[in-house]
This record gives structure tokens, C-alpha cells and sequence, in this order.
């Protein structure tokens, strides 16, 4: 079982060419969790895609999680589910990959949110705080709500929309600890650089407000 509280940058990456290469490189610069987010691709190409990723990231020791069908995930041997609000229920997810798999689900809105917290799910999304076209059409939740959903969940919340290291320290300052990260690494033309730059803001801003000065 993978200790999901104790990590803190989840990748979400499409089908794309360079993989063997690209999802090493955010690796090693401090991508903890990956999931294949893939919407048009047909099922082969998505399963050619996840049998890639999985050996990689596991080399690394870092759970690969399958986007919106647990029939797919069960068939690449993925370590978990992603579903949406609108894509299968979290309970269908749990019959059909078993009580050790990973299933997160997105929330939008506190009444989501508040109904996700009763479901058996490992972790919550929150967002996106900003309007993101890795989510066409939807608007930006704000970081209050991620914030609120934070403070009150008992799971690991990540973060979704925009997230970058330039404002991961003031997201930090807010209380929330978990982010996902797209287009800051999927469009990077050094991505190990951009992930590296962004996990150490992160730990920089995480490490400045928990360690109390001294008396």
C-alpha cells in the first residue's frame, strides 16, 4: 500500500510520444503520484499507454492511477481509479478493483465535497481554484473551497488548476498541502528542471510554516 498523506505532487499526463523519457525525468524531480488522464484516446491506445507508465513508476515507488474506468485500470494492473462526479459511481470502482486499490474522486462544490467524505475513497481533488483548460468550460472554484475542504477532510485533498512554483508557497499558507500539477511540467521543455523547481518550493513553503522558531 502506498502512504498517500506523505505525498504531495500528483501528475496528471495524457497519451503522449515521449513518455518513456518524459515521465522519468518528473520523476526524479519529485512527481509522486501519476495518473494516465486521458479523455479521447481509444481503450488500446490508453492501456498501451498505462503498461509504459507503470513499470516506471513503480521503479520509483510511486502509485500510477488510471483515469475515469476501473475496467481499465483493473486491466492494466493499475495501482488505482480517478473518477469524476459524472463517471462511475466510487462504489462500482471498489467492486470492480477490490478494498486495496487506490480511488480518488473530484469535487467541485461543498455539497460534493460533503457527500464525497461519506464515500470510501482514499483521497479527495478539490478545484479547479482557477479556470484551467484541462477542464474546458468550468470555473474556477476558488482557493477557499479547497481550503475549506482541507480543513474538514480526513483524507488527502489535492489541489487542482494553475498550480505552479510560483504560487504553491501562498496556496501553502492557506493550509493546503496536496497539488496536482498539469501543464507547468506537461508543456515544460526541461520538465525534470520544472518539477524540481516546484517540489522544492513546495517542501521550502511547507518546512516554513510548520518548524516554530526558536523561544
Amino acid at each position: 500500500m502506498f502512504d498517500l498523506p506523505s505525498r504531495s505532487l500528483y501528475l496528471c499526463v495524457g497519451v503522449r510520444g515521449d513518455m518513456a523519457s518524459f515521465l522519468p525525468a518528473v520523476l526524479r524531480g519529485g512527481v509522486d503520484v501519476v495518473q494516465l488522464r486521458e479523455k479521447t484516446a481509444p481503450d488500446d491506445v490508453r492501456l498501451a499507454a498505462a503498461r509504459v507508465m507503470i513499470p516506471i513508476c513503480h521503479d520509483f515507488d510511486v502509485p500510477f492511477v488510471m483515469n475515469d474506468s476501473p475496467e481499465l485500470a483493473l486491466a492494466a494492473g493499475a495501482d488505482g481509479v480517478h473518477v469524476g462526479q459524472d463517471d462511475a459511481t466510487v462504489s462500482h470502482c471498489r467492486r470492480v478493483l477490490g478494498p486495496d486499490a487506490l480511488v480518488g474522486l473530484s469535487t467541485h462544490a461543498d455539497e460534493e465535497f460533503d457527500a464525497a467524505l461519506l464515500e470510501p475513497v482514499d483521497y479527495l481533488s478539490a478545484g479547479p481554484i482557477v479556470p484551467t483548460p484541462t477542464k474546458a468550460g468550468r470555473p474556477g472554484t476558488g482557493v477557499d473551497y479547497a481550503a475549506r475542504a482541507q480543513a474538514r477532510s480526513d483524507r488527502p485533498v489535492f489541489v487542482t488548476g494553475g498550480v505552479n512554483d510560483q504560487n504553491v508557497t501562498a496556496l501553502v499558507a492557506t493550509g493546503l498541502r496536496h497539488f496536482v500539477v498539469v501543464r507547468h511540467l506537461t508543456e515544460s521543455s526541461e520538465p525534470e528542471r520544472a518539477a524540481r523547481e516546484l517540489r522544492d518550493a513546495l517542501d521550502r513553503a511547507v518546512l516554513a510554516v510548520t518548524v516554530q522558531p526558536p523561544q
